[in-house]
Parts: C-alpha cells; structure tokens; sequence
C-alpha cells in the first residue's frame, strides 16, 4: 500500500470510530464531527463504499436524512488515489463494505497527519464481529458505541436483526430489511 506523505505537518494524525448496529445514529454522528471540522476551517474530504446506494450515489445519508457530499469508491486502493493532499480530516461512512486493506490506509492517512473518522457496523446480522470493524476499533485512539432502541421492547439496541431469508452476509438495506434490537430480542438465526 502507498504511504501519503504529510502536506504540512498537521500534528499528530488519529483514527476515531463511530460503531454500533443498525438505526443507532453512526452516520448522523459522522456527520455532526465532519461540519464540526468543516465550521473550523478544515478541509475534509468524505468517502463510501460503492456498493452503498441507498439514499445517494454522491452523498453520505443518515437515516434521519441529513447528508454531505462523499465519493463513491469500490475500495480502499481507489479510496488513496482519490484522497486530496490538501485534506485534513478523512470521513468513511459504512467502513464495513470495505475490504481489510481500509485498516493500513487509515493507519497512512493518520501518520501523514490527518484526521480519519470512520463509522460502521461492529457486528453483521448473525451478532458476529463485521471486519474490518474489529481491526479498525484496536487501531483507533477514540471510539464511540452508538446503540439504538430495540423496535420489540424499547430497551437499548445493539443488535441488526435481518428481516429476509437470505444468508448472504452483505445485503445492503434500511428499515425494509433490518430493524435494532437488543441482546434479550435479538434472533441470530439458523446460520450464526
């Protein structure tokens, strides 16, 4: 993987992650940092996955609907040759979709100076550890667990329970296809 080199020294570059599972607010709390950072002055510059369509092809979407411009990249090899040498703060919404490399390329843009804040699922509808999330939580110097409500008993979610049958690990959807639940409702199903 290529190293990026420092515009200018920015200080000390750090990783945060946003995890947590479906409708827990990831991507609305991506968001809130990266016009946080926008107000200060700072360029960021925002990536997503390619097989991530649902709201926006240009945009990241929370599920409340706020939004920023993003690019859409299929992976992290493209992800690096599109990152501005002016950029200082990195946004990655949905980090799982993307493959185990997203961990060296964090672990670069941090030591080239800059901010990354990346958000993702923590565990895949079986209840089981979504990497490179796992990977990404043991580099990262913050981490924020954002839970949701369970949709069964109102209590606290950490959980994405899968509505459909397929078995297929990757099925990118909302609320048509997933809902929060807690440890207590959550079903893993017959393949977990």
């Amino acid at each position: 993987m290529a190293r990026l080199e420092p515009r200018k020294q920015l200080g000390r570059g750090t990783i945060e992650v946003i995890c947590g599972s479906m409708f827990s607010g990831k991507s609305e709390e991506l968001i809130r940092r990266l016009r946080r950072a926008e107000i200060a002055k700072q360029r960021v510059q925002i990536f997503k996955p390619g097989v991530d369509d649902r709201f926006a092809e240009d945009h990241i979407v929370s599920h409340n609907q706020q939004r920023l411009p993003s690019s859409r990249v299929p992976d992290t090899a493209t992800l690096v040759a599109h990152v501005d040498p002016e950029a200082e703060v990195i946004g990655i919404d949905e980090a799982q979709f993307f493959d185990d490399g997203l961990v060296e390329v964090c672990q670069n843009l941090a030591a080239a100076g800059r901010r990354v804040i990346v958000a993702g699922l923590d565990k895949d509808y079986r209840g089981q550890p979504f990497e490179p999330m796992p990977a990404m939580l043991a580099v990262a110097e913050y981490i924020t667990k954002t839970l949701a409500i369970c949709v069964q008993c109102g209590e606290p979610a950490n959980f994405s329970q899968r509505l459909t049958s397929s078995r297929e690990r990757v099925v990118v959807g909302a609320d048509e296809v997933y809902e929060a639940r807690c440890r207590h409702c959550f079903e893993p199903g017959d393949d977990a």
